[in-house]
This record gives C-alpha cells, structure tokens and sequence, in this order.
C-alpha cells in the first residue's frame, strides 16, 4: 500500500508505480535499482527485500515489469499528487505545452490548445474533456484502464484461467480459448470473496490485537511481579545477612568462654602442680639435711615422719601433661540449628577424640560363625570421657587369622556420623582371630581382642516331633536320634516308652531346643533312610 502521493524510497511522484507482494508499492525505477537476495546465478526466482517491512518477496520471472500496476497510487494522493503528475507529463497530442486537461474517453493529456482542438474535432466532438484541476479528486475508476501489451485497447474482459484484466485483443491472442467474462460482470462475484477475505482478516487482526493487549498486560505484569520478587529478595537477604551476624556473635562468643574454660583448667592444674613441687621440694630439702645434718638417733628418730610425707607425696597421681590442648577448630560444613527463623552453619569443634577412652560394643564382639555377618560398634569420646557428637576419625580394623597367617578378613567401617563405628566382617575360615581396632594410629581402649569363628551353623536334618510313631504314621522302621524305641518291633520313640525324652525333639540328633544347632554326627546308610523317610513322612 502506497503511503501517500510520493515513492517511499525516492520520495518523488509516482513514476509506474508496481504492488509488491506484501502490497507495499514502489516506482519501476526504484524495484529495478533494489539488489537481488539468494544465491548468485540464480535468475529462475529472484527476490528482493522490501524497503518498508524489510519483507522478502519474490518476483515474477519476467522481472519487475510483470509486478501488478497500482492504479491506486495516483488517486490516493491530494492536489500536490495531480499537480506534479501534470507538470511532469506533457500533451500527449503535441509537444508544446504542459497537460491542462484530460479526455475521459481517450486518456489522452492534452494541453489548453490541444483541448479545445480536441472538441473541434468530429471524431473526439463527443468526447469528455475535463481539467485536471476538476479530476484531481476524482477515483480513479472514472478513467480508462489500457492494456500494456495493446496500449490501444481498453481493458473490459476479465480472464478467469489467468485471474487478470485483458483487452479484445488479448482474447483472441494470448488469452485464446480461455474462459472469460466482462469485468462488470465478474466483479460482483470477486469483490465478495475479497470481503471474505477482508472480514477474515479483520477477525484475526482483532484476535492479534487482543494477544498483543495480553502481551501488554503480561509485561507489565512481569514488571510488578519483578518488583514484588526483588523486594522478597532483599527482605530475605537483609533477614539472612542479620541472622549470619548474629551467629558470628554466638560463635565468638562461645570461643571466648572455651578459651576461659580452658585457661581456667590450665591454671588450677598449674596451681596444683606447683603446690606439690613447693611439697616435693620441702620433703626433699628436709630429707637431704637430715640425712646430711643429722645424727644416726635423729634421723631414726624422725624417719617415721619423713618417710611417711614422702611416701605420701610419691603416691598422689598427677597428670604429666596439660590437661587440656588448643583443639579447637572451626568446621564452616557443619549445621548449627536456626538463627532468627534461617537455618546456619558453622560450629566450634573444641572436642578432641582420644583412643585410649574410645571403647568398643555389641553382643558379637568375641564370638561370631563362619560366613555368617556379624559386627560390632567403636564408640569414640573425648579426653574428658565424653562421647564425640561428629564422625570423621581415621578408625583402622585389621582382622587376621591366628593359625592361619595368610588368612585374613577385609571388614567394614561404616560412619554413622554421631561418633560411633560400626564394623561388620563375614569370616569364611573357622578359628581364634586377632582384632585389632586404631584411632589415629593408636589402639583403642580394649583392643587387640581375640574373636572365637565357630564351624558354620549345622542345619538339623530330621523333623521336630513329639515321638517317632506319630511322625512316622507308624511305621515300624522308623527311628529317632533319641535312642527311644516300643514293644511290637518299633525302633522309633513313643510317649511314655522307653528312651522318650519326654518333650519334642529333633529326630536328627536328639535336641530339646527347635533353634538349636544339629549336633548328630554322620549318620550310617540304614539311619539316614530311617532319618529320610522319617522326614518325608
């Protein structure tokens, strides 16, 4: 669509302007002066790129001159648009003067003298001749429309295979046997599918300017929820920023009472510990001049005493190291609960574990069975007898073989996180073993151990009854571990006979306990298909 009575690229009057496909129209000259798009060499379809909506569009293979004329363009502009086309197209009749007026029958442009010759004449008498001036706010539907193959021939037949305007001439040439109709005919049934057309396009262009107002409100929406987001952000920041402070405050504030703590157990022990040196050193400067100063009765007379003070300072305990150490650390991985609603970390670690109060736990610690898993569980603590709260030591178990030196066992470790270990191992040899359990390198409290792997557990191979006959349906040959037999030639047990135990029992081997271990030892041919059917049965 033209924007108004000039060219948008050349911004001059029309000059044969063509419609774009994008319906945009531009000057012949200026299409022929736009740059093809594509590949080169390529003439079968070249396109070129609108100057207005930068649309690609594609030209007909005869180029340029086989665009759609704009008949409109001219029409749609104002008294400047006519203005110009009059002074820059001249009398068609003659060469002397600029076009004053037109012949509506014609289309000629004729100048003021070629005009009223023109009405003179005999042949165009009848002819309208109007001004320009009188024309330029006409539509353009009021002229003639000519052929550009026959300039001659006024286009009033329409093409229905071609969809295009011809002439007479077009009809019995190009157009030949082609189906075709006067445009006034044809144009009632055209023009209603173009409204079709219209009224669909309408609809969506409503539908796109709804999505384009939803697209309007969603932006803004997005703006204002932003906003609210951000605001949320900077609240939580400032909360959480607040709450790491104050956690900083606690921290500090707890080193400073271990730091007292500590100092305040250093001094007592160094108060203690020089209160018994001034002892020591007393007894043994009273000691050492007594038996450099004295005589034999004084020092028989006061060697009571003195032995006494000094067997009794030799016999008070001291520790010869510092009762506490600078253990203490900061562990920023480590969760400290909640601050101000916000969930922290970082803690001091001010524990320390020692191997020689570390113990070890659980009803299998000494004893276990071949291939069976069994373990049992290292609980570590403090200097001060304190379980530790954290995991994390190195804890190394070797577990060999007494016998058999070559024969070792790969156990477990598995940390649980809260200071304790669980060590799990399935030995596969029967045996004494030595367990050896090391806290950063030391032996733990109780260890080595020695652990006793019983023979894998026997399985009992009879059934659990209460007498051979009633296991047995009866029969006669059949028998029982128990050693019990009946009157009749019954080798099995039976309640009140001879050899019953008097409770049930294993047919295999004569136990009272049903989760006991077998202890029958391999039974003779004739027993065990005594023992098999007795179990079939």
């Amino acid at each position: 669509m033209s924007a108004g009575p000039r060219c948008p690229v050349c911004a001059e009057p029309w000059v044969s302007p063509r419609l774009l496909p994008c319906l945009h129209s531009l000057c012949a000259p200026c299409l022929r002066r736009l740059g093809p798009l594509g590949e080169a060499g390529r003439a079968a379809s070249r396109s070129v790129l609108c100057p207005v909506c930068d649309a690609e569009v594609a030209l007909p293979p005869g180029g340029v001159g086989q665009l759609t004329p704009d008949y409109l363009a001219l029409s749609r502009g104002g008294g400047g648009a006519a203005a110009a086309a009059a002074a820059a197209v001249g009398c068609d009749l003659c060469t002397d003067g600029a076009a004053a007026g037109r012949c509506l029958t014609c289309g000629a442009d004729l100048c003021l003298f070629c005009c009223q010759a023109h009405r003179r004449q005999k042949k165009t008498a009848s002819h309208a001749v109007t001004e320009l001036e009188s024309t330029k706010d006409c539509s353009q539907a009021g002229k003639p429309l000519f052929c550009p193959s026959h300039p001659m021939e006024e286009l009033k037949l329409f093409c229905e295979q071609c969809d295009q305007p011809v002439c007479r001439d077009c009809v019995v040439d190009r157009h030949r046997k082609h189906r075709y109709d006067f445009t006034s005919n044809v144009i009632h049934r055209h023009g209603d599918a173009l409204r079709e057309l219209l009224k669909s396009t309408q609809q969506h262009m409503g539908t796109l300017e709804d999505v384009l107002s939803q697209i309007d409100n969603m932006g803004s929406a997005i703006c204002s929820r932003t906003e609210a987001v951000a605001a949320e952000i900077c609240l939580f920041a400032s909360g959480y920023v607040k709450a790491i402070e104050e956690h900083r405050d606690r921290l500090l504030k707890q080193l400073g009472d271990v730091k007292v703590q500590k100092e305040n157990l250093l001094h007592l022990q160094k108060a203690q510990m020089q209160q018994l040196l001034l002892d020591m050193r007393t007894g043994v400067e009273f000691t050492e001049h007594l038996l450099t100063n004295g005589s034999d009765l004084e020092i028989l007379i006061t060697k009571g005493v003195v032995a006494n003070r000094l067997a009794k300072l030799n016999g008070i305990a001291y520790n010869t190291h510092p009762s506490v150490d600078d253990g203490i650390q900061f562990s920023p991985q480590e969760r400290a609960g909640q601050c101000c609603g916000y969930e922290v970390f970082g803690a001091i670690l001010n524990k320390v574990v020692d191997p020689a109060r570390c113990t070890l736990h659980g009803k299998d610690l000494y004893s276990a069975r071949q291939n069976k898993l069994t373990g049992f569980t290292l609980l570590c603590n403090d200097t001060m007898g304190e379980r530790m709260q954290r995991g994390g030591e190195a804890v190394r178990v070797t577990i060999t073989h007494k016998d058999k030196r070559d024969c070792a066992v790969k156990p477990t470790v598995c940390d649980n996180g809260d200071g304790t270990y669980h060590i799990s191992y399935s030995p596969e040899e029967p045996g004494l073993y030595a367990v050896c359990v090391c806290v950063k390198g030391q032996d733990v409290q109780g260890s080595p151990f020695t652990v006793m792997v019983k023979s894998k557990f026997r399985e009992h191979r009879g059934v659990f009854h209460c007498c051979t006959f009633c296991s047995s349906g009866g029969q006669k040959a059949a028998r029982c571990a128990c050693g019990g037999t009946m009157p009749g030639g019954y080798q099995g047990c039976g309640h009140g006979h001879k050899g019953h135990p008097g409770c049930p029992h294993w047919s295999c081997c004569g136990q009272v306990k049903e989760s006991s271990e077998c202890l029958g030892g391999p039974p003779s041919d004739t027993l065990q298909r005594s023992l098999l059917r007795t179990v079939a049965l």
